[in-house]
């Protein structure tokens, strides 16, 4: 399966290799393969601009060895279109992603 590759070098992902104990969860749950486990046992990323900072390495890691901001990439472009949003890559105020009425959100996420 070819990987698609966003934004050169705005990717918000980040590991702290000395955190890493080797587990493999972040490979197992990053949907474009963007995290491998190398032949020492530790985590590395193999193509971070394919990351779309979905947030599971970050949030299934039990070391708390991966950092990302998740939802202010691609990601978030890709829901936020898909649920009638607005298709920027980033959250903004609520008049930028056609929510309407009293709500008490501020912006779309």
């Amino acid at each position: 399966m070819e990987r698609m590759t966003y934004l050169k070098d705005v990717v918000t992902l980040e590991l702290n290799e000395e955190k890493c104990v080797g587990c493999g969860m972040c490979s197992e749950v990053c949907p474009q393969a963007v995290i491998a486990i190398n032949g020492i046992g530790r985590a590395w990323i193999q193509d971070r601009d394919a990351c779309m900072e979905c947030g599971a390495c970050s949030r299934n890691c039990p070391t708390g060895a991966f950092s990302v901001q998740a939802g202010v990439g691609c990601a978030a472009a890709v829901i936020n279109s898909m649920l009638g949003r607005s298709d920027a890559p980033c959250c903004g105020p609520i008049e930028s992603c056609g929510q309407t009425g009293d709500q008490e959100e501020t912006s779309c996420c």
